[in-house]
């Protein structure tokens, strides 16, 4: 399968970020991520959400061990989906992810007509070339931004 468009245009595609490339340029603001945030403000993509996948990265905000407020949790979510397509998913991807947590993010890579899905998941990337829409780390994300903007 071929990606619907040509991925050379960045500046505009249709990106679905899976929870923990979303969760480490959030909060860990110095980490190798960081990068999104400003990648999200300015606009460079279209990220998708989907009622599933917001529901899961407010779970994970909540996790323990990240000791982040309340308040701060709604900050970062905000900070987030603010700039993100909210997409109702009527599809189910017809590749299937070994790990059934992981689905949710192909279906809606696949409903909201995604270019690339951005992850650092081994059972997502397992699948890259399978899929109507690209499937890459979030490195080779980084790369493909750079090399299109010179």
């Amino acid at each position: 399968m071929g990606a619907r468009k040509p991925v050379t245009d960045l500046k505009r595609q249709r990106v679905v970020f899976d929870t923990n490339t979303v969760i480490s340029a959030l909060v860990f603001t110095g980490g190798r991520l960081a990068w999104l945030r400003t990648h999200w403000r300015e606009q460079r993509s279209i990220s998708l959400v989907a009622r599933a996948t917001v529901a899961e990265l407010k779970w994970v905000l909540g996790y323990r061990r990240l000791k982040l407020s309340a308040e701060y949790q709604f900050e970062l979510l905000g900070d987030y989906l603010s700039y993100c397509e909210t997409i109702e998913v009527k599809e189910i991807c017809p590749v299937q992810c070994r790990d059934a947590k992981d689905q949710p993010f192909l279906d809606l890579a696949q409903s909201g007509r995604a270019n690339i899905l951005v992850t650092s998941d081994r059972d997502l990337l397992a699948l890259a070339g399978q899929t109507a829409f690209v499937i890459e780390s979030p490195e080779d994300y980084r790369l493909r931004l750079e090399i299109g903007h010179r």
